[in-house]
């Protein structure tokens, strides 16, 4: 399967320009779509899943039309929002047997089947009986991909799908993702940049509405090569040194500022080679439109 988004533009009512003329190729696998809050991810996320319409654009899987045939994507479609509602007094085996229901599978046994299978594959079989309202946030979120599988679809989008659950449960779910990926597209929407480094082969940055990047993570990283240095500095000298340097992240240690730039040649000045990584590339392409100690 490929998804082709060409030129997608989306501005709300009230005059935000959520989408602006993004472009975007994707094919089976983990594509990370990484950004800050506020950055369009959802919007586009939204118009991908025929939830909102677009201003201009297109959108196709393979030979479909996105956005001129709803009902025949939503066939194919497996979505699990970053903010969903359960029925709190249902069990999770019953609510999915509801929910097959409803997306036309009619046969009883057949159902109980596909039931267990999901339950097992999301690691919730043990608590299949439970009520909904019982789950914890990771359990919710396992619930949430178990009831985007049902169809078999060949698009699946997750929103901030860890955002808010503990390490043993991002790591549960980091599984999960990368399996569902081996024969599908998998749309990881987060501004967590673990997410995309541990999981995505592709990724791309959007912020303000507009893709800055897009690429492999590994090669993104490797672009960057002897180009990020880091000093301690006191908080105060901060605005001399993104005077004269590109600051592209910050982070406090025991009372001191670490600064990270971005630099074709050695600055001296006491600043030190650093091995980059994913989040530098996140950083340097968004530090122009969003203040870096406000992330």
């Amino acid at each position: 399967m490929k998804l082709q988004i060409n030129a997608l533009s989306k501005t709300y009512s009230n005059g935000v320009q959520a989408l602006k003329d993004v472009s975007l190729t994707l094919n089976n696998g983990m594509f990370g779509l990484l950004g800050p809050n506020g950055a369009g991810k959802s919007s586009l996320m939204r118009t991908i899943a025929t939830l909102q319409e677009a201003d201009a654009g297109s959108i196709f899987l393979d030979d479909l039309d996105v956005i001129n045939n709803k009902t025949q994507v939503r066939q194919l479609l497996g979505y699990l929002p970053q903010e969903f509602g359960v029925y709190p007094k249902i069990s999770a085996e019953r609510m999915l047997d509801h929910i097959a229901q409803l997306k036309g599978v009619g046969n009883a046994a057949e159902r109980k089947d596909l039931v267990a299978a999901l339950l097992d594959n999301v690691n919730l079989s043990k608590d299949r009986k439970k009520n909904l309202g019982t789950y914890s946030g990771g359990m919710k979120q396992r619930f949430g991909i178990a009831q985007a599988l049902i169809g078999n679809p060949k698009l699946i989008i997750v929103d901030e799908p860890t955002a808010g659950l503990d390490p043993a449960e991002r790591n549960r779910f980091y599984n999960l993702l990368s399996q569902l990926g081996e024969n599908t597209i998998v749309i990881l929407s987060t501004h967590i940049v673990e997410d995309v480094s541990t999981l995505c082969s592709n990724f791309a940055i959007i912020c303000q509405g507009e893709v800055l990047y897009a690429g492999q993570p590994d090669a993104a990283v490797s672009e960057m090569e002897g180009k990020i240095f880091t000093k301690a500095i006191d908080k105060a000298e901060l605005s001399f040194y993104q005077d004269d340097f590109t600051v592209i992240s910050t982070q406090l240690k025991t009372g001191r500022l670490h600064i990270r730039i971005l630099q074709d040649t050695d600055p001296g000045k006491g600043f030190v080679s650093a091995t980059p990584n994913l989040e530098d590339v996140y950083f340097s392409n968004i530090a122009t439109r969003v203040d870096v100690n406000t992330i």
